[in-house]
């Protein structure tokens, strides 16, 4: 009989191990596999070669997952007030439109549209604050009707359609204005993957070595906690939604960097890679926590996914089954705790 107990407690005990093994590091483990799995699907009998994993196809996806990441932390910052900003997306749309605009419309010079573009997406995000904080309207409610907003005010402000060189104002008279030639590298790499990277280190130092972080942390945690230990609670969480904006302010000028030119709703279809992303981040490396390192690698582990799968000459229309069951089970891996 003891040793019937002895067994089932050794047993426990090593499942129990394992399961907290995933729970930290599913999500690796996760974009290991993949790459192994892709790795060898991808092999080139022809020229004995494996695609995958050349230097070029590192490189373009560390520069496709470049913006998702950055507006990604955006989410994060959100995310560490136990809040979500659901508005990024068309905060970028509308960065993407302002900088683009301000090069060819009004020839700007680059640190002027800049900082025009970074000012007018803050005010994005007091709006967002102003609606959580103050009205006490739910956050997803919030920033979900500042979604529509701000993506209206976007397509307003362009005229419902796109913005590049050369093309006529919207009075018809022509354009002269032209961007900058070193505008334009920032969205190339490895510029664009240098952005990315100090984002995610600034934002890792700013969350985890500063004052400031730490009482995010600490709101989101417990805000009636927070506000009996003196620290102004509206204020930090204003702070959130504010960064949250600007985040996405600069993954839109990344994208216009990029791109160009300003497309309609260009944004757009980063809120949910981003958002994942930043989900994925909770569990990496067991911190339980919103956090810059965790986000980097929820959009590494979709955007190998993604590679993959074109790689592989997946139909687009299929795409997202695969990308959705693969999160699924990253998701699972790392959640999953053994009782």
């Amino acid at each position: 009989m003891q040793e019937t107990t002895a067994i089932k407690s050794s047993t426990k005990n090593t499942l129990a191990m394992i399961g907290g093994f995933l729970t930290k590091w599913g999500t690796y483990l996760t974009i290991i596999a993949l790459i192994i799995f892709f790795t060898i699907m991808t092999y080139n009998k022809e020229y004995d070669m494996y695609p995958f994993v050349k230097a070029s196809n590192v490189i373009q996806i560390l520069r496709s997952i470049s913006i998702v990441t950055v507006i990604a932390i955006g989410i994060t910052f959100s995310l560490t007030i136990n809040g979500l900003d659901l508005s990024v997306g068309s905060v970028a749309s509308l960065a993407d439109s302002l900088i683009i605009s301000a090069f060819v419309w009004y020839e700007f010079g680059i640190y002027s549209a800049i900082a025009i573009t970074l000012i007018g997406v803050l005010f994005v995000g007091f709006a967002n604050a102003f609606l959580v904080v103050k009205l006490k309207i739910p956050d997803l409610l919030a920033t979900l009707s500042m979604l529509f907003i701000i993506e209206g005010v976007a397509m307003t402000y362009t005229g419902g359609g796109s913005i590049s060189e050369g093309m006529p104002n919207l009075d018809g008279t022509q354009t002269v204005g032209r961007l900058v030639p070193i505008f334009k590298e920032f969205g190339s790499a490895p510029w664009i993957i240098i952005i990315m990277l100090v984002v995610v280190l600034v934002a890792h130092i700013f969350l985890n070595y500063t004052k400031h972080g730490r009482y995010l942390y600490v709101v989101g945690g417990n805000i009636e906690a927070a506000r009996l230990s003196g620290i102004p609670v509206d204020t930090y969480r204003t702070l959130a939604y504010v960064l949250a904006a600007f985040m996405s302010g600069l993954g839109g000028i990344m994208l216009a960097s990029k791109v160009g030119s300003s497309q309609i709703n260009a944004g757009a279809g980063y809120l949910m890679p981003a958002v994942a992303a930043a989900y994925i981040g909770f569990s990496v490396g067991g911190s339980g926590k919103p956090n810059a390192i965790g986000t980097l690698t929820g959009a590494v582990l979709m955007g190998v996914l993604d590679n993959g799968l074109v790689m592989m000459s997946v139909p687009y229309y299929s795409i997202n089954i695969f990308k959705g069951a693969v999160l699924a089970i990253a998701l699972a891996s790392t959640y999953f705790k053994k009782k």
